[in-house]
């Protein structure tokens, strides 16, 4: 039987205990396919990154619940997601308001095509990427 396909997109610039989390959590339901934003994708909302994409690259292959990196080179998913027909994407809660609101609808309009189901673990509490470089930097 082949193995299921879980897509799961994130910036990967600081490795947090939420992001194992949720790698951990993907990695139960089949093989996990990271989408990493590009830099461009991740300066167009996050601000400057600490590593360049093929550094971020190199961290998350090593991640031993990642089956492979591809690139995202938008905040969208859906060019990636069309391509790989994942049977499961996995994000934390934390995107049904905000800024990823409208990314989050777009996903689960583009995964129901072929009966794929998204999965929201709880976040984090206490961590996330941009308080800790809001920490470092003292802003964005």
């Amino acid at each position: 039987m082949k193995k299921k396909i879980v897509y799961v997109a994130m910036a990967g610039d600081i490795i947090h205990p939420g992001h194992i989390n949720i790698l951990q959590i993907a990695s139960k339901k089949g093989d996990v396919i990271i989408g990493l934003l590009t830099d461009k994708a991740i300066i167009s909302y996050k601000g400057k990154t600490f590593m360049n994409f093929i550094q971020r690259k190199k961290v998350l292959t090593a991640i031993k619940y990642v089956k492979k990196v591809v690139p995202q080179t938008t905040l969208d998913y859906r060019k990636n997601l069309i391509k790989l027909k994942p049977d499961f994407v996995v994000h934390g809660k934390d995107w049904r308001t905000g800024v990823q609101a409208s990314t989050r609808e777009k996903v689960v309009k583009t995964i129901k095509k072929w009966s794929g189901v998204l999965i929201e673990p709880h976040y984090t509490r206490g961590i996330s990427s941009s308080k800790l470089k809001k920490k470092f930097y003292g802003s964005k």
